[in-house]
């Protein structure tokens, strides 16, 4: 994942018979006494009979049936805030959003990747951290640590490579991919590819500092 300049207003968080002949039997009369005017005469008959009969057309060949085509994948519909808010296991972090003034900013076209801490995530950090955070005098901080956990363009795992990428807080996060699992600077993505229409969420187990998170 490479690193990617910042647009200026990220920066504050920034589909699916047979033929039928009609060549019925043509009943010819049994003969008793055979001349030579009687065949001549038959024989006449025979072939106006024979050319009057007109055998039926053949039906028309079955169509085989088409495949049906597979439906497209459905597009996401829902942007990350919306994904966010509608998921018990992200209430802190969709409360966060609102005291950072960053929902209006997550629900713009993008495209973001988010990193989103669970609910368990917030509970682990040292007790009354979340409760001062979402107080109106620390919003800088707060809306500080939620764009560390931002970062712009959307990744799904399978692009996911070990190495560093520029957050749209702008301090760097450290992606290690090893044997099928995915940390980011230390927390765990427990699920991943989350599609939102603007972006893609990956739920992580920890709440991200960074560096300069007092500041």
């Amino acid at each position: 994942m490479k690193n990617q300049n910042l647009p200026s207003w990220m920066k504050q968080l920034t589909g699916f018979a047979g033929i039928i002949g009609a060549s019925a039997l043509i009943g010819f009369p049994a003969w008793a006494h055979i001349t030579s005017n009687t065949n001549v005469a038959n024989a006449t008959q025979t072939s106006q009979v024979a050319g009057n009969v007109k055998t039926a057309a053949s039906p028309a060949p079955m169509a085989s049936p088409k495949p049906m085509a597979s439906p497209a994948p459905m597009a996401a519909t829902k942007d990350i805030v919306a994904i966010a808010s509608g998921d018990p296991q992200f209430k802190t972090l969709t409360k966060a959003l609102g005291a950072a003034d960053l929902v209006a900013t997550l629900q713009r076209k993008g495209p973001f990747t988010v990193f989103a801490p669970t609910d368990a995530a917030f509970a682990a950090l040292p007790e009354g951290t979340v409760e001062n955070l979402l107080k109106p005098e620390n919003k800088a901080q707060l809306t500080k640590i939620l764009a560390y956990h931002v970062v712009p363009g959307s990744v799904l795992s399978t692009s996911l490579k070990s190495g560093d990428v520029t957050s749209v807080e702008g301090s760097s996060l450290n992606v290690a991919v090893s044997a099928g699992k995915v940390t980011v600077s230390g927390a765990n993505v427990v699920k991943a590819d989350i599609k939102a229409s603007n972006g893609v969420i990956h739920v992580i187990d920890k709440v991200l500092m960074p560096p300069d998170a007092t500041k």
